[in-house]
């Protein structure tokens, strides 16, 4: 699994790799304004974050088209933590879904591990049945795949995070080639599910889209954080009022300021300048993942970066969205930024992937097809030079 000789060290991303690190030493800086300069609520994000870059060393050595055949391990694991959290999971009275696990003192968020593996185990599924994809009885199939996690996640409940796995399953769906036939089924099928959510949704998450839909109610209630985020975005203006000087953030009246509004304290404090540095690192990162999916001839990487850069794009896009009025207000934290250790450990665990993809030296989907491709794909839907391809190498 560990094959240093199956990788390119010259084709090492390193744009990627130092936009990866500045952004995590700017969210850490960030970070430590949030929690009013006490360095010692910092230290477990700055333990995840050294943690997070040594393995990303790690995920650098190892050989992917090795780790790609115990996806289905990876998968059944990660269905595992999701069963244990709906068992063992707390949060439920002060989050409002039971999404943590505790052991001891130790607690972590299973659903953000499952990302990761889903992502991967879905890349692996896809590139496997990549010839069959538009057929509905192998598309029923990738689908439930999908489902099975997404569903147990809904089940803590846990709306938002659900939410960014159907964005990024939709993303790898699209990219694997899914016929506009399909898409525009699952368009409409989607909308009119989404209008009946909406419609019969109660509580503090109703309120949340009410707020969005009018955003001078309930100013002083269930519209106060987001309220209060946007005036401290206001208040930084170009320069911001300066580091640890920011009003709205320093003196607590921006609420979750540590994690989902941490953008809030962000832009008082360092304003617009420091703000676009941030979407720039963003953006650098995104536009880095998208050119390695896009050049890469190996369905299963381009499939699996696709997904990890949809995954930090929903993230980035929620959260910012949300500080600034553009979207509800949902529990998705920023990546790199954000407080929490499990977080931050998946964002880096993913450049990870993405970085020792990079350096993959790999078959090429026109190369070689191995027995279990040939197994599952349908030599007449192929071109010519295919078939002549399959019929030599199984008859070898």
């Amino acid at each position: 699994m560990f094959n240093i000789k199956k990788k390119n060290l010259k084709e090492l991303d390193l744009i990627l790799l130092f936009a990866t690190l500045i952004l995590s030493i700017y969210g850490l800086v960030i970070l430590y304004s949030a929690y009013g300069g006490d360095f010692e609520a910092i230290k477990t994000q700055i333990g995840a974050t050294i943690l997070g870059f040594l393995l990303i060393a790690v995920l650098c050595t190892i050989d992917l088209e090795v780790l790609k055949r115990f996806y289905r391990w990876i998968y059944g694991i990660g269905l595992g933590l999701l069963i244990i959290t709906l068992i063992f999971g707390r949060g439920l009275d002060e989050w409002g879904a039971k999404s943590w696990v505790y052991i001891g003192s130790f607690s972590f968020q299973p659903s953000e591990f499952v990302k990761v593996g889903l992502i991967f185990a879905f890349a692996a599924y896809l590139d496997r049945y990549k010839y069959e994809i538009n057929e509905p009885k192998r598309l029923i199939q990738a689908l439930v795949f999908v489902a099975v996690p997404v569903v147990l996640i809904l089940l803590q409940p846990d709306f938002g995070t659900a939410m960014v796995y159907l964005f990024f399953i939709a993303a790898m769906l699209f990219v694997a080639g899914l016929s506009w036939k399909w898409i525009l089924f699952f368009a409409v099928g989607g909308l009119t599910v989404g209008y009946l959510v909406l419609t019969n949704l109660s509580g503090y998450r109703a309120d949340r889209i009410e707020n969005f839909l009018n955003p001078t109610r309930d100013t002083s209630g269930s519209n106060w954080q987001q309220q209060q985020g946007m005036i401290a975005i206001g208040s930084g203006m170009l320069n911001g009022r300066g580091y640890l000087n920011g009003t709205q953030s320093q003196y607590g009246y921006v609420p979750e300021k540590e994690t989902d509004f941490i953008f809030s304290v962000l832009a008082e404090e360092l304003g617009f300048i420091g703000a676009v540095f941030l979407v720039l690192l963003f953006t650098i990162i995104i536009l880095r993942l998208a050119r390695l999916a896009k050049k890469s001839n190996n369905t299963f990487i381009s499939l699996m970066v696709t997904g990890i850069a949809a995954m930090l794009f929903i993230h980035i896009f929620e959260n910012i969205g949300m500080t600034i009025g553009l979207m509800p207000v949902t529990g998705i934290p920023l990546p790199f930024l954000s407080a929490g250790g499990t977080f931050q450990l998946i964002c880096l665990s993913m450049v990870g992937l993405a970085l020792s993809a990079s350096m993959q030296k790999s078959y090429k989907d026109d190369d070689v097809l191995d027995y279990e491709t040939i197994k599952v794909i349908d030599p007449n839907k192929l071109r010519a030079s295919k078939k002549r391809e399959i019929k030599n190498t199984a008859t070898n």
